[in-house]
Order: structure tokens, then C-alpha cells, then sequence
């Protein structure tokens, strides 16, 4: 396969046709008991790899649209002339353009047969041509996603130019039927340039039951007499087809032998001396792109841009000055970009098809039958022709497209992407527009063409320039992801990288494991809402990636819910298994570290503290209500955890999450759980354990754009050492060399236990000690940095805005009078645990109280002596309701090395 599955729209368009799959019985079941999946679903499954398929001879598949009653919808590359109109001419009496079309069809056969399956629908009709005569075969699939003919109620292929042994074979739908061999299409060739080089129709005028008596005679001569030679006396045609040239009539008898063991393979044509004058097609060809070379589309880039934007450059050669309005920029954009854009402005294919007459409505009654039986017979009801294959191509008209996008200047769709506009949006007529766009809600701006248009383009270029562009896109993908690229998009954020299709092949995912039963009952559960999920298709190899994960972690096992997590990689990368896998295998690498040991209670316990830990810190009246109901995140948050919420909310959902959720370190999605139960929180707060328990199970609906909002403000908010956790993801080690091992330390993506180690970071505590605790523990290095005293540059947390700013904080020293005036932070409020509560376990009205009612807000620092008067005085105030409460790791004593203690009277 060409590695470029990306073909410009160039001079072609968009076609659609239609066809319905068969449906099943109402009362129809499985062996295992549940509903039969819909023939269109399965159909759908077998689609999704025709979109990465591309060669130079063969239409590309772009989409399949799923409509009512088993309706299917394909969205195909087309060209408007066909061999069908052509061949009338005298183009192809021309020895070498014909072999030249015997060629390139050939060679678009040889691709399909190497990926597995057969054209067996093949007719002057579909062999298209584009503007400079090149052969593109069309319709090519067709019986390769109807499971051989199988999942519909129509033979595919056209009778007379299938071969005998299709006809012997007997219908698709047969059980005991085997599928069509590639060598078929060789004999249905061979009828066509037949037909081409004399220039009629074979067997024009007899009705199918002749026709097909006709092929399946041909035969029975055995090998006394070629095929060929009875069809040329059946036709009076032999005297014309000896006047034929020696390798045209030498092809036409290879290709319609009648044993398929004397048939040649596509692939054996190719290398027939017939064609040795040609040579294989180049995955770009030079009609499929206006810009055929690097240096042209670099020229193309630059020449749009003001001089003063390119004055830094040099070049050998002056560039040609721009001239707006003579190009088509959208043809220089890939076909998916293209039909993507053209749903934005407004294209919608039932409408399409309503227009050309194929949707059609008859009355209701019209479709009951005259009888049906007990048995579930149905008799008297007129067969619906509609069911029937229609091979009818639809063009799409682009002029609304154009005429939408006529007004974006040249320069939008050649942005530059490095120097200034590292931080800016593009420089152009329309970037006032964007700007204004980009504060919209993230639904309007997946629905602006405008918009989308200007990050498909940018996102594209950042791309190929993965992994050198990393920094860029993940800047990028801060704004907002476009849907058409975040598939790549969240693979160079994972920093996926090496030959990890090798590695995936390498790997046994057919053995069977003991675990099998249990994947296939997880499977046929996970996310069956969406059609292509629900595909046989995708539940095989959702079971393939998850197996070889497993042989490849055998230190972890698997756990329930782990097929959800792996799920939104597999529908983005449904074409490239191998993709999905290496971005799961990284997700779960990062985010869900030693979750999927085989005894996972320490990770999962230390998690669910360290949540519990964060909900005090930012709600802590929802933290004192949870724990007066005696609601433990445990009882609720697991499966959130477990599953990186991929079990708790649909896909449209995870995926707008998932573009936020990757860009952060491992501690992000517990900002993400405090920020869900913030969104549910007038609810708990007015409910008892049992109701709460129910509302967070039924998961009301969640405003994910909100939900993201809120977590990025809540993880903004958060000292970076409150969420430590010594079962996170250890350091990458120091000797890898590659790109991603010399990025810079930044507090949004770097895990504290990646940060530079001192005798000031954190140190792990025990499990009993942490679920003992209300409020989270911070380093001395942390308070440090939020005092504004020292501080790694590119991991200041986004509590402190600049150097400049005044800290965020309120640091509050519990030890006694004497302690403290030998020795204090700087700036800290005197609050000795032993005279600051009442009985009552209000706090005593003093300077310190003064203080926190007037800074709340403030991150508080309660700061001790070692031992437990630091946490239980923390939990006091969250008891009171105080926000932001921490405590400082190590005590005071772990400062005393860095000489930032004063010395002064105490302040009270």
C-alpha cells in the first residue's frame, strides 16, 4: 500500500451511491442467545480500513453513512468519464493506449488482490478515467464489505462478465458458498477489452437466464476449444479479432482461459512482457496535486506572506509574486479535508439522494402484506425495488463549498508556523475573525467552517513535522483539537514514536488465553451504543489489542473496565491497530501506572486518598457533608479511576475530555474527579448516603466543556506536591537520547516525581497515615516556590502569574511563642495549636483568624513541629470550612538548612 493514503481532491469530485443490506427476522438469534447484529453494522465494520487504502488507479473510500432500515450511504472519489463512454471513441484503436489501459486497470486489480479481497463487480462503468485519461477503477469494495455478497439481497457483479466458476458457485448468501478468487477479475478484464478492442457488447440481447446458460457453456468443449474462440463464432467476430494487433489479442486469450489454473494472477500480468514498456504508477500522481514538488510547495507557502515576514529567509532563486484568484486552493487539499468540509457547509447526503429520487415515501399501508402465517411467512406483499442494487453515482456539487470559502486569503491556507507566530494566530485578513472565534463554545467552533479550515490546515502542516513540532502542537491543541486530525493529534501528545507497527506484529494475538471468554463478554458491553463499535469487526480487534497488551505487560493482568479505556483509541485508529495499541500502551504507562497489577490495593487506596485529600482543599463543605454520610470515594470513584471515566461517560464526551486530560501529568484526572462532584454538588449537598449514592451512579448530565474548564482551574490551583503519590510513574531514564528525553520541565506535563529531587521535596508517607489525614501535604520546595523565595522557572505552578506577583498564600506556624521567635518563615502568622481552638472547636478570635477570614482564597500552609499537630490542626479548619488547607511536609525543622528563617519577636 502507498504510505501517502492522503490524495489531494485535485480534479476530481465526490460521488455517492446507495444500497440496502438485507435485515434479519424480528425474533431472530445468535447462538449465544442475543439479537443477531444488523448486516448493515457488520458492512459498516468492514468499511472503516477502505479509507487508508490508496494507489493510484483505484477511487478512494472516504465514508459510509448508515441510514434508516438498513440503508447504506457510500462517499467514494469519482470522475465523470468512464470507459463505458469512452471506449465508443477511437482512443483506444491505439495499440499502446489500449495496453496502456489494460495496465493501469491491471495494476489497480494486482493492489486489491494484495490486500486481501476481490473486486467481482467490474464493468466498463466502473473503470473511471481522470482528466488525463488515467485508469481509476471504482465500486471495488462492494463485495468484499457485504461479507462476499453475504449481508445483501443483490448478486454482486454484473452477469455477463463474470466468470464461469462465479456462476458454478451458485448465490452468496449460500453458507457452503465459498468466496469469488482474485482470478475472476481476470476473466471479467478480458470480457472488457474484448469489448473495447471490437467494440461491441457480448451478448447484448439475450434475457439473464440466456445470458448465463451462455458463459456456463462455454466450458463445454473442455480444452478442445479456448472460451475465447466460441464467444468470437457466437459473435461473427473472429475475422475482426485476427486482425486485432499480436499482443492485444495475445492478453484478451490469457485473460479468459477458462481453467483458473491456467489463468493468470493481476500480478503475473503485470510482469508479462506484453507490458514492458510500462512502468509501475507512482503513489502521487502529477494530476492529483497542483504542488508536485517540495520546492514548489514551499514557494507556495512563502509567496503569500508579506516580505517583512520572510525578509530572514534565503533563497536561491527570486519567488514569483502571488497571484490571488488563478489557483483552486481547496483541490490542493486532501479529499477527507475536502468532504469533511463540505458536512460544515451545510452538505447532508439523504438530502442528496432525497433530490436524485432515491428517497422515495410510499404510504404505510402499502407495505403490510395480504397474509402472514403462524410461522412468521410473509405472502402478498410486493417485492420493494428499491432493495435492489442500484449502481447509480451521485455527483456532489462543491460550488456551495467554494462559494463559502471564496473570501479566506491564500495565506490562510499556506500558514507559516515557525518564528512570531509560534505565539499568535495566523497574520491574515480573516484573523481578527479567528481570534473572536476562538472565545466561542468549543461545539460552535467545531461547527465553523471558517474556523475548522484554519486549524485543519495548521494541524496538518504541525503533524509532518512530528515529532520535531511536539512543542507547537501541544500549544495547539490547548486552544481546542480539530476532530479530523485528533486521531495524530493525540498520538504525538502521547509521544508515540519507533516502529510500533513491527513491534505489533511481533506479537501472538491469536493463541488463545484464558482470558478470552471474559474479553468477549466485556466486549459485546463496551460503548455498543455506537455503530461501529458494535461491529464484529471492531470487537475483534479490540480483543486483538487488549490480548497483545496483555502479552506484553505480563507483569499486569487484566481488569474490568480496561476495554473502555482502550476503546476511544481503537475508534480513532480503526484502520491502524497498531496505532491504537502504542497510544493505549502510553495512556495507560502514564495515567494508570500499577492500576493494572494483579493486587492493585495500595495503588487504588493511595489514589482515592489523595482525591479524597483534593476535594477537602477546594470544596471542603462538600468534603465535610461526604464525610458525614460516611460517602468514601471509594464507594463511587473506582470505576472513574479504574477506567479514566471511558466507563462513565460516551465517547463524544471522552473525546473532548481526552484533549485536555492528555496534555496534563498523571495527577490531572483527580482535578477532573473534584471538578465532576463540583458539578453535582447542590444535589449532594441536600441528600443522605443513600441518594448520593445514586445520583453519582446515574451520572446526571455532565457539561464536559464546563467539567474541563473547571479541572484545568482546579489543577491551576493545586500545589503541585499536594498530588504526590509514590506509586506514580517513575523517571524516564537519563541515557534516552531521543527528541521527546530534552524537552523542557513544565508544571502542566511533568509528574513531581520527574522534577529535579533536594532535601526539600516531598518524601511518601504510609497508606494509613495518608487516609488518616483530611488535608494534602506540600514540600517545603513547593512552599518555597509559592512564597516567592526559589523556584524552578518552567515549573512555577500557575498560582504564582510571574516573579513579579504577589504570592497566593497564607503560611500559618502552629508552634509555640518561643519556637516561633527563634525561628520562622517569613511573612508567617503566629497560631499556637494549643490557644487557637475553643472547646466548642471554634477558633479563638485573634490576628491569625483576622487573617484567614480576610485572605480566603489564599492557599494556607499550616507549618509545625514533626509529629501530627500540623495535620490535625489542618483538619480543623476544614472542619470549619476553610478552603486551600495543606500542611507542609517535614515540619520546620527540614527548612532550618536553607538559612530563610528570621529571627523575631512572634506576631500575635
Amino acid at each position: 500500500m502507498c504510505k501517502n493514503s492522503m490524495q489531494p481532491l485535485g480534479n476530481s469530485c465526490l460521488g455517492v451511491s446507495t444500497f440496502f443490506a438485507s435485515s434479519h427476522a424480528d425474533d431472530q438469534c445468535g447462538a449465544d442467545g442475543l439479537p443477531l447484529t444488523p448486516n448493515s453494522i457488520k458492512v459498516q465494520g468492514r468499511f472503516q480500513w477502505l479509507k487508508v487504502l490508496y494507489h493510484p488507479r483505484l477511487c478512494q473510500y472516504l465514508d459510509l453513512v448508515r441510514g434508516k432500515h438498513e440503508r447504506l450511504i457510500l462517499v467514494t472519489e469519482h470522475y465523470k468519464k468512464c470507459l463505458a463512454e469512452e471506449a465508443e471513441d477511437d482512443t483506444f484503436t491505439d495499440e499502446n493506449n489500449f495496453l496502456r489501459l489494460a495496465y493501469e486497470t491491471i495494476e489497480g486489480l494486482a493492489h486489491i488482490h494484495d490486500n486481501g479481497f476481490v473486486h467481482r463487480n467490474l464493468h466498463p462503468k466502473n473503470i473511471l478515467l481522470d482528466t488525463e485519461g488515467r485508469v481509476k477503477l471504482s465500486n471495488y469494495a462492494v463485495y468484499y464489505i457485504t461479507g462476499c455478497g453475504a449481508d445483501v439481497n443483490f448478486p454482486v457483479g454484473y452477469p455477463a462478465y463474470m466468470a464461469p466458476e462465479v456462476l458454478m458457485a451458485g448465490p452468496s448468501s449460500s453458507s457452503s458458498c465459498p468466496p469469488s478468487g482474485p482470478k475472476s477479475d481476470v476473466w471479467s478484464l478480458g470480457v472488457i477489452l474484448l469489448e473495447v478492442a471490437l467494440k461491441f457488447k457480448i451478448w447484448p440481447n439475450l434475457s439473464l437466464p440466456q445470458l448465463l446458460a451462455k458463459i456456463l457453456l462455454l466450458g463445454k468443449y473442455g480444452t478442445s476449444q479456448h472460451p475465447l474462440d466460441s464467444i468470437l463464432k457466437e459473435h461473427s467476430m473472429a475475422e475482426k479479432f485476427e486482425n486485432l494487433p499480436l499482443n492485444i489479442r495475445y492478453l484478451i486469450r490469457l485473460c479468459l482461459e477458462l481453467l483458473m489454473s491456467n489463468r493468470p494472477s493481476a500480478k503475473d500480468l503485470l510482469k508479462n512482457n506484453v507490458f514492458g514498456k510500462f512502468s509501475p504508477s507512482k503513489c502521487l500522481s502529477k494530476s492529483s496535486s497542483q504542488c508536485s514538488s517540495v520546492r514548489a510547495y514551499v514557494v507556495k507557502i512563502l509567496k503569500y506572506h508579506s516580505t517583512s515576514r520572510i525578509s530572514n529567509y534565503r533563497f536561491a532563486s527570486k519567488l514569483d509574486p502571488a497571484r490571488n484568484g488563478e489557483e483552486d486552493y481547496l483541490a490542493e487539499r486532501s479529499l477527507k479535508e475536502v468532504y469533511y468540509l463540505w458536512g460544515l457547509a451545510g452538505g447532508d447526503l439523504e438530502n442528496e439522494l432525497r433530490k436524485h429520487g432515491f428517497l422515495q415515501r410510499s404510504p404505510p399501508i402499502c407495505s403490510l402484506p395480504n397474509l402472514v402465517t403462524e410461522y412468521g411467512d410473509i405472502l402478498g406483499l410486493e417485492r420493494d425495488r428499491s432493495s435492489l442494487y442500484d449502481d447509480t453515482v451521485i455527483t456532489l456539487s462543491l460550488d456551495q463549498l467554494r462559494k463559502r470559502l471564496e473570501h479566506i486569503p491564500p495565506e490562510d491556507y499556506y500558514p507559516l508556523i515557525e518564528g512570531e507566530e509560534m505565539q499568535q494566530m495566523s497574520q491574515s485578513q480573516s484573523s481578527n475573525d479567528l481570534k473572536e472565534l476562538s472565545q466561542l463554545p468549543l461545539v460552535i467552533r467545531e461547527k465553523d467552517i471558517d474556523y475548522q479550515l484554519h486549524r485543519i490546515v495548521l494541524f496538518d502542516r504541525l503533524l509532518k513535522g512530528y515529532p520535531h513540532t511536539i512543542q507547537r502542537i501541544k500549544v495547539e491543541t490547548r486552544r481546542d483539537m480539530p476532530p479530523l486530525y485528533r486521531a495524530e493529534a493525540w498520538a504525538a501528545i502521547l509521544e508515540v514514536s519507533g516502529d510500533f507497527m513491527s513491534e505489533y506484529d511481533a506479537i501472538d494475538k491469536e493463541s488463545p488465553l484464558p482470558i478470552d471468554s471474559q474479553l468477549l463478554i466485556d466486549i459485546r458491553r463496551c460503548h455498543q451504543y455506537d455503530e461501529i463499535l458494535y461491529s464484529p469487526k471492531a470487537h475483534s480487534k479490540l480483543k486483538r489489542i487488549l490480548k497483545c497488551w496483555l502479552i506484553s505487560n505480563p507483569h499486569l493482568v487484566y481488569w474490568q473496565g480496561q476495554d473502555s479505556v482502550c476503546a476511544p483509541f481503537l475508534y480513532l485508529n480503526f484502520n491502524n491497530e497498531a496505532l491504537a495499541f502504542a497510544c493505549c500502551s502510553a495512556f495507560i504507562r502514564k495515567y494508570l501506572h500499577k492500576f493494572y497489577a494483579s493486587d492493585n490495593s495500595a495503588v487504588l487506596d493511595e489514589y482515592l486518598a489523595v482525591f479524597s485529600h483534593l476535594i477537602a482543599f477546594h470544596d471542603p463543605e462538600l468534603s465535610n457533608h461526604m464525610r458525614s454520610i460516611s460517602l468514601e470515594p471509594k464507594l463511587f470513584a473506582t470505576k472513574w479511576f479504574l477506567t479514566m471515566f471511558a466507563h462513565v461517560f460516551p465517547l463524544h464526551k471522552i473525546f473532548h475530555l481526552y484533549d485536555t486530560l492528555l496534555l496534563g501529568n498523571s495527577s490531572f484526572p483527580l482535578c477532573v474527579g473534584v471538578a465532576i462532584l463540583q458539578q453535582m454538588r447542590d444535589y449532594l449537598l441536600m441528600e443522605d448516603f443513600s441518594a448520593c449514592i445514586l445520583i453519582i451512579s446515574d451520572m446526571p448530565e455532565i457539561d464536559i466543556e464546563r467539567c474541563v474548564q473547571d479541572s484545568i482551574r482546579i489543577f491551576c490551583h493545586t500545589p503541585k506536591s499536594a498530588t504526590y503519590r509514590q506509586h506514580s510513574r517513575p523517571p524516564a531514564k537519563k541515557e534516552d537520547s531521543s527528541i521527546f528525553s530534552m524537552k523542557q520541565i513544565s508544571y502542566y506535563t511533568t509528574d513531581v516525581n520527574e522534577m529535579p529531587r533536594s532535601e526539600l521535596s516531598r518524601e511518601p508517607l504510609s497508606l494509613e497515615e495518608l487516609q488518616a489525614e483530611r488535608c494534602p501535604r506540600i514540600s517545603a520546595e513547593d512552599l518555597l516556590e509559592l512564597c516567592g523565595l526559589t523556584g524552578i522557572e518552567n515549573s512555577r505552578s500557575p498560582t504564582r502569574k510571574s516573579k513579579s506577583s504577589k504570592p497566593i498564600i497564607l503560611i500559618l506556624d502552629i508552634r509555640n511563642s518561643e519556637d516561633f521567635s527563634r525561628g520562622h518563615i517569613p511573612s508567617s502568622i503566629n497560631m499556637p495549636f494549643n490557644q487557637a481552638f475553643a472547646p466548642e472547636g471554634d477558633l479563638v478570635p485573634c490576628h491569625g483568624v483576622t487573617q484567614l477570614n480576610s485572605h480566603k482564597g489564599r492557599v494556607v500552609v499550616v507549618v509545625g513541629n514533626r509529629g501530627n499537630n500540623a495535620p490535625n490542626f489542618a483538619a480543623q479548619l476544614v472542619m470549619l470550612g476553610y478552603p486551600k488547607v495543606s500542611v507542609m511536609h517535614g515540619g520546620i525543622e527540614c527548612l532550618k538548612a536553607t538559612g530563610i528563617l528570621s529571627v523575631s519577636s512572634p506576631d500575635l
